[in-house]
């Protein structure tokens, strides 16, 4: 269990991520191929993913290099994760590369004490091989996390509008109480599902939170409690089945059309129309065209909140999503290597 402690201080500083962060969704994609546990809502991108890194002969280097070095295991060094990379890839590689040398021993060190680090990784203190060592995650990155991008970003703005809205409606408190049962909130701690015992004192520098893609199941924080306080958390993914309409089956789109259906269906958690233009893959005008649509059919309203409208389920909406099946729930948005230990930081 991680226990973060809060003061009112930290309380009024909470964030959420903007954007998603290239780095945690590296490294937390590559712990995707070293456990099966999940895998089902990963299936197309492990296929698809698998077969473009061997295409560009990368799968060594996945192999050899990076999968040793982000262990899904109970440690990987903090240095791979920098704050920089919340302004871009670029910002964070460049980040990793003017570590300090001894801060990246002290942590390979811890590396090799909790799982075992590579041979190799003890030259990292120098600056050249750290800077090889950001061309290969760089080459990763596009072949691995950069082709869903899209699809990324629009789990997180739907996470992202529905804590806004909780945020606003009741405060902070009301938003972190809102995670159960990821995490509990028993003021002032969040108890947060972690494999191992931590206490994490913010002491008023207030924690930014991280919805991650490829994370799963379990929350990941810094090791370093000295770092500024992260915590990465899961986006939630919904396993398709035959009663969930649009998300199973083919008559819901075949009635409305695929585009009209897929905005529906990315409506159900609450969504902006930007959100629902990049969940379904069509420009803002388009999308717009379609909630006029689905409003004027009475399965969809919207609300102007400041500068952007809101789009919500009616009823008849709900209803429709849900199909056939018997008190089913509206959709709430969403191998190859060892297996080391559980994870954490």
């Amino acid at each position: 269990m991680l226990r973060i402690h809060f003061t009112d201080a930290d309380l009024a500083r909470i964030r959420l991520a903007a954007e998603p962060d290239p780095l945690w969704e590296t490294a937390l994609s590559l712990h995707r191929f070293q456990i099966r546990r999940g895998q089902w809502a990963y299936t197309d991108w492990h296929r698809e993913t698998g077969e473009r890194l061997r295409e560009q002969g990368l799968w060594q280097v996945v192999r050899t290099v990076l999968l040793p070095l982000f262990p899904r295991a109970a440690y990987f060094p903090d240095f791979l994760n920098p704050a920089a990379a919340a302004e871009g890839l670029e910002a964070g590689l460049e980040a990793i590369v003017a570590t300090p040398g001894h801060r990246v021993m002290h942590e390979v060190g811890i590396l090799d004490r909790v799982v075992g680090a590579p041979a190799w990784a003890a030259g990292l203190g120098d600056m050249d091989r750290r800077r090889e060592l950001a061309g290969m995650i760089r080459s990763y990155y596009h072949a691995a996390v950069a082709p869903y991008g899209e699809q990324v970003a629009a789990h997180l703005d739907a996470e992202r509008s529905y804590r806004g809205r909780s945020l606003i409606s009741g405060g902070a408190e009301h938003m972190l109480a809102g995670f159960s049962p990821l995490m509990r909130w028993d003021p002032p701690v969040l108890h947060v599902t972690y494999p191992v015992e931590r206490d994490l004192r913010l002491d008023g520098r207030g924690l930014l939170l991280i919805p991650s893609y490829f994370c799963w199941r379990t929350p990941v924080a810094l090791a370093d409690p000295e770092l500024p306080p992260v915590l990465v958390y899961p986006l939630r993914h919904k396993r398709p089945s035959a009663g969930d309409g649009v998300y199973g089956t083919e008559p819901l789109g075949a009635l409305l059309g695929h585009t009209c259906a897929a905005i529906l269906s990315a409506t159900a958690a609450g969504a902006t129309t930007g959100e629902l233009a990049r969940a379904a893959g069509v420009s803002a005008s388009c999308a717009s065209h379609h909630t006029g649509v689905l409003r004027k059919a009475g399965l969809i309203s919207s609300n102007r909140h400041a500068t952007c409208m809101l789009h919500t389920l009616t009823p008849l909406g709900a209803s429709v999503l849900r199909g056939p099946s018997e008190g089913g729930s509206v959709p709430q948005g969403s191998r190859q290597a060892p297996r080391p230990p559980s994870a954490s930081r």
